[in-house]
């Protein structure tokens, strides 16, 4: 049976009404292992040698977690540098992570228009995050979907729909 691993990274999970209810989907679900890092490392010490162990038992990963400051949340980013430890990516010879998918599913505060070319920031979530993807890219694994929930802190009932279909119908895949 094909499995996913959630990685889940919220360091204000109490507080994020679009997170808590997502969060639901990968619950119910028979073939996600869902991981809340804040939960698992409170204490920042990411046991980086499990984790790998880990890691490569998986068909896919989901990496959920809020936009902070344009980027990721400290205990993921940190989760990134050690597990994929370039040494560890180095020896990565045998393609452990080549056939491993991702999603990306990021929640940020501003709207569309603010995330785009013309919009207060400038620039897509996507393009904030660009040292994920290319992380992703140097361990051999295939980002499939990059997801983006607008407006996570006051969501749309229509769009949190979606997004959850969206979710539901990629978890069927495995």
């Amino acid at each position: 049976m094909k499995k996913v691993l959630v990685l889940f990274a919220h360091p204000y999970f109490e507080y994020s009404q679009a997170s808590q209810e997502l969060v639901s989907v990968y619950t119910d679900s028979s073939v996600a292992d869902f991981r809340d890092l804040y939960e698992d490392y409170p204490d920042f010490h990411i046991a980086a040698f499990r984790e790998r162990k880990r890691l490569v038992n998986y068909d896919a990963v989901f990496f959920h977690f809020p936009m902070l400051w344009f980027g990721m949340p400290p205990l993921l980013k940190l989760w990134i540098d050690e597990v994929f430890d370039m040494q560890w990516v180095g020896k990565n010879e045998r393609g452990l992570l080549e056939n491993v998918d991702a999603y990306i599913l990021v929640t940020v505060g501003g709207s569309e228009e603010d995330f785009s070319k013309d919009g207060a920031y400038e620039m897509s979530a996507e393009n904030y995050l660009k040292n994920l993807q290319q992380s992703l890219k140097l361990t051999g694994v295939n980002l499939r979907k990059f997801i983006t929930v607008y407006d996570a802190d006051d969501p749309r009932p229509e769009k949190m729909l979606d997004v959850k279909r969206e979710i539901g119908e990629i978890l069927k895949r495995y």
